[in-house]
């Protein structure tokens, strides 16, 4: 994930894919206790939480379309990129305008969010699946935002880039 200075530029021919699907319904295990109370994605790196990376990625590499698989416990996740009416609204009245600034940053402008909540976790395969109802045939990535990557270019672009001119995953 890269975690500054995230160039956009990327080939039209790699514009073919415009959906992310973020299998997020797991349980952290492997971070417990942190994770017990709290999303793994949600665990924070240094200022943003660790999806905050991976959306930021996904819609610097020209992907619109975040859907996430998500599972008991993520409500987190999706109460991080909608909209905090009473913050905001505080923020506006104490003239934090910077605060007001980042808390809007973190939903990138131009992309759309959905959410399919996942009863029991069966892995990556059966999130992916359940992502089939909103991708149709569409090309998408997956998006596991446990996994950074520091690179001038981000790393999504960059495999968006060899699926463009493969066609092929």
């Amino acid at each position: 994930m890269n975690s500054g200075g995230i160039d956009s530029a990327r080939p039209a021919t790699a514009a073919i894919v415009r959906h992310a699907v973020f299998p997020v319904a797991g349980l952290g295990a492997d971070f417990l206790p942190a994770t017990k109370a709290c999303p793994k994605e949600m665990l924070p790196i240094i200022d943003r939480p660790m999806i905050q990376y991976a959306v930021e990625e996904a819609a610097a590499a020209g992907l619109t379309r975040m859907i996430f698989i998500t599972g008991r416990g993520k409500r987190a996740i999706e109460d991080h990129f909608d909209s905090a009416y009473e913050l905001e609204h505080e923020l506006e009245a104490r003239a934090d305008h910077e605060a007001l600034h980042n808390l809007r940053a973190a939903v990138p402008p131009g992309v759309t969010f959905s959410y399919i909540r996942q009863r029991e976790a069966t892995g990556v395969l059966g999130a992916l699946r359940m992502a089939r109802s909103l991708l149709g045939t569409a090309p998408f990535a997956v998006v596991l935002p446990d996994q950074l990557f520091e690179s001038e270019r981000p790393a999504l672009a960059q495999l968006l880039d060899v699926f463009a001119e493969c066609r092929s995953s």
